[in-house]
C-alpha cells in the first residue's frame, strides 16, 4: 500500500499532463457554406484551416415527396470535395431563409417526419455527402413569413423540431453528421429553449450559431450586425439553454450591411442606439428599400457606392460593444461589418474566452477574390491553437 501512494502524485501528474495535451489538440472546426450565389474557392492552400463544407442549398419541400430518387443542387458533392483538403467533410444544406414550409410539412407528424427522414439518407448516399446541415429559420416562427403567418399558428414546431431532428439521426445512423444552423438573435430562438435544447442536442453533432443579422430590417435602432458584445449574448443563451460550448460554431458574415437612419438623429461620437427610418412595412414585413447587404465578391450598389467608400476609409471600432462601423452623417446611412481585423479580435474575445467548438462562416465565396477575411479567419485560429499548445 505504501508503494501505491508513494506512485499516486506521479500517476496524478500524468493524467493531468495527458489531459491538458488532449484538450490542446482538439482540433477546431471550421466549416464554410459554400453557395450557389458565390461558389467559388481560392486554392486549396489557402483552405487548410477548413474541416467542413455546407454546400447550401436544397429546398426541404423535395424530402417531403415519398419515393423521391433526384436531388437537385447547383453542383454535386464530388465537385466541392474535389475543391479542398481530402480530409474535409462535405455536408448538404437543407433550408435557408424563406424555405420553411417544407420543414413544417415534414414535421407535422410521425409519418410525414419519418418520409422525411429517409429521403434525407436517401440522397446522402446518392449524393456521397457527408451528412447534412438543418437550416430551418425558424420552427416556430419569425421567418419570412412573419407577418402573414403569426407565431401562434406555428408554436406546435417548437416540441416538433426535436423530433424531426431524431428521426433524421434515427435513418441517418451514427457515423453521418447532423448540424443545425441556429438563430443568433433572442428573439428568434421560440424554439431553444431549456426543455428543447437537451432534446435537440442529443440529435446533432454542433450548432452553427448565426451571429451575424443581429441588425436587421425588424430593427429601429443602429447596433452591430455581427458585433462581439451580442455575439456572446446568443452563444450564452444556448449554454444556459442546456448547450455544450464545445458543440457551439461561431459565426462570421463575409459580407457588409447598411440602414437608413432618421436625418441628424446621430451623434457622430456615440451613432450606435440611434434610431432609423422604418425598415420594413408594419403589415405586410415587405423590405422597403432603406437597408441592405452585399458580399466582398458583389459590386458595390451605384446608389451607396460613395458613403461606402466613405465607410472604407473612416470607419472605426466600437470597443465597448465590439463591432466596426460608420455612420454616414451626409447620406445617414448607418454601416457595419466586419474588418479582417473585427474577425481576428473575435477569436479570443468569444471562441476562446466562451470555449466554443468551432467557427463557421457565410460564405466562402462571397469573400472572393482576395478572401483577406477568410486569411484573418484563419490565422485568428492559429494564434488560438498556439496559445493553447502552450498551456
Amino acid at each position: 500500500m505504501a508503494s501505491i501512494r508513494s506512485f499516486w502524485p506521479l500517476l496524478c501528474f500524468f493524467s493531468l499532463v495527458m489531459a491538458v495535451n488532449l484538450t490542446a489538440k482538439r482540433d477546431l472546426r471550421c466549416i464554410m457554406y459554400f453557395t450557389g450565389q458565390h461558389p467559388v474557392a481560392p486554392p486549396v492552400n489557402q483552405l487548410r484551416h477548413v474541416t467542413h463544407v455546407a454546400v447550401a442549398f436544397m429546398s426541404p419541400g423535395i424530402f417531403n415527396e415519398p419515393g423521391r430518387t433526384d436531388w437537385p443542387l447547383f453542383t454535386t458533392v464530388d465537385e466541392v470535395r474535389a475543391k479542398f483538403p481530402k480530409e474535409t467533410k462535405i455536408v448538404v444544406a437543407i433550408g435557408g431563409w424563406g424555405d420553411t414550409i417544407g420543414f413544417s410539412v415534414a414535421a407535422l407528424n410521425d409519418e410525414t417526419r419519418k418520409t422525411f427522414a429517409e429521403n434525407v439518407a436517401n440522397m446522402v448516399a446518392a449524393t456521397g455527402a457527408d451528412g447534412v446541415d438543418v437550416d430551418w429559420e425558424y420552427p416556430g416562427g419569425n421567418g419570412e413569413d412573419y407577418k402573414q403567418v403569426p407565431n401562434s399558428a406555428k408554436a406546435w414546431e417548437i416540441s416538433a423540431y426535436p423530433l424531426l431532428l431524431a428521426e433524421v439521426r434515427a435513418a441517418l445512423g451514427s457515423h453521418k453528421i447532423i448540424s443545425a444552423a441556429v438563430p443568433g438573435l433572442k428573439r428568434d430562438m421560440l424554439a431553444f429553449t431549456r426543455e428543447t435544447v437537451p432534446r435537440i442536442m442529443r440529435h446533432v453533432d454542433f450548432l452553427n450559431v448565426m451571429t451575424y443579422d443581429l441588425m436587421n430590417r425588424r430593427d429601429d435602432l443602429t447596433k452591430h450586425h455581427t458585433g462581439v458584445e451580442l455575439s456572446l449574448e446568443a452563444v450564452d443563451a444556448y449554454v444556459s439553454a442546456g448547450a455544450a460550448p464545445q458543440k457551439l460554431n461561431l459565426g462570421f458574415a463575409f459580407y457588409t450591411k447598411y440602414f437608413k437612419t432618421e436625418h441628424d438623429a446621430c451623434a457622430l461620437s456615440s451613432p450606435v442606439g440611434c434610431p432609423t427610418l422604418p425598415l420594413e412595412d408594419p403589415d405586410t414585413g415587405d423590405d422597403l428599400g432603406r437597408s441592405g447587404a452585399f458580399s466582398w465578391h458583389d459590386s458595390v450598389p451605384e446608389e451607396v457606392a460613395e458613403s461606402f467608400s466613405r465607410a472604407l476609409d473612416h470607419g472605426v471600432y466600437d470597443d465597448k460593444q465590439g463591432g466596426y462601423y460608420y455612420w454616414d452623417a451626409i447620406e445617414d446611412l448607418w454601416w457595419t461589418f466586419d474588418t479582417p481585423d473585427a474577425i481576428k479580435r473575435k477569436v479570443p474575445l468569444i471562441l476562446a474566452k466562451r470555449r466554443l467548438g468551432g467557427v463557421f462562416a457565410w460564405g466562402l465565396g462571397e469573400d472572393a477574390p482576395l478572401f483577406k477575411h477568410l486569411a484573418a479567419l484563419g490565422d485568428g485560429l492559429e494564434e488560438h491553437s498556439l496559445g493553447k499548445k502552450e498551456l
